[in-house]
């Protein structure tokens, strides 16, 4: 017979001079305690430790898994995001984000006709009052997540879009055409628009919401407060509509139907947007 610890067998694969009498759980080849990796049950040669991470499924970090999963708000984080991002170039000298982005009516006049200014001036707000952004963002925070978990993301941002295009149209045909304006209040107040709709519709209790609604309305009308009411009102129009498309449609069955009423909405917005052209 020959001497068992002086066959091959009984030395690492990997490292012929080392005896050892361990083997991979997977393979049965023979290794050295350098060589191995602990698994559940025994110990797994290099080999078969990177066959192992290359068959295994992929997962996301918990981070990303926190930000993107079913229940995350993603669309709100986003727009917070991206709302904080352009504050932070609208400090920066000689960018003139604000110049280039804020709206006012005369920019739907044929003269001065730049329509995308409704739209990107939600994401703007103003630089001399920093507590501007920090408190539209704080309500977009309370609001947007219950709203997006609700309706589902592409729906709310439909939403908070259409609400700030609102926002802006009542500002052009309530407003001063001269005077520029910034801000996602009209979208935010679209957004409770919305939720005050969904809620009546559905039997909740909408009392807090109506007066927090009212609380921030009537300061829009006090002296030196410098806050746009008419985009609050265009916005909380707006928002309501869309809120009540949503909640009249909210079978199945109506999906049709509902993506195109808010088409329709859209293009009577659109509509309403270049009607000063024909003026």
């Amino acid at each position: 017979m020959t001497d068992l610890p002086g066959t091959a067998a009984n030395y690492c694969y990997r490292h012929p001079g080392r005896p050892s009498y361990i083997l991979c759980q997977r393979c049965g080849r023979t290794i050295c305690p350098e060589c191995q990796t602990q698994a559940a049950v025994g110990v797994i040669c290099p080999e078969c430790m990177q066959e192992q991470r290359r068959n295994a499924p992929r997962t996301k970090s918990a981070v990303l898994t926190r930000l993107t999963g079913s229940g995350a708000p993603v669309v709100t984080y986003g727009i917070i995001a991206v709302t904080l991002f352009v504050f932070v170039l609208q400090l920066v000298p000689g960018l003139g984000v604000t110049d280039r982005l804020f709206y006012a009516g005369a920019f739907s006049y044929p003269a001065l006709f730049e329509p995308w200014r409704m739209l990107t001036s939600v994401f703007l707000h103003s630089t001399g009052f920093i507590f501007h952004v920090l408190l539209n963002m704080y309500m977009l925070w309370i609001f947007g997540p219950q709203l997006e978990a609700m309706l589902g993301r592409w729906r709310f941002l439909a939403l908070y879009l259409l609400s700030g295009w609102a926002g802006s149209l009542g500002v052009l045909f309530l407003a001063d055409p001269r005077v520029g304006v910034v801000g996602a209040s009209g979208a935010i107040f679209g957004l409770v628009g919305a939720m005050l709709v969904i809620q009546r519709r559905l039997g909740g209790n909408s009392t807090q919401l109506l007066v927090l609604l009212g609380i921030n309305f009537v300061i829009g009308f006090l002296p030196g407060t410098n806050i746009s009411w008419q985009a609050h009102l265009g916005g909380l129009i707006g928002g309501a509509i869309v809120g009540l498309i949503f909640v009249q449609t909210r079978k199945r069955s109506q999906a049709t139907l509902q993506t195109a009423l808010i088409a329709g909405f859209a293009l009577i917005l659109a509509a309403l947007s270049c009607v000063k052209l024909l003026g």
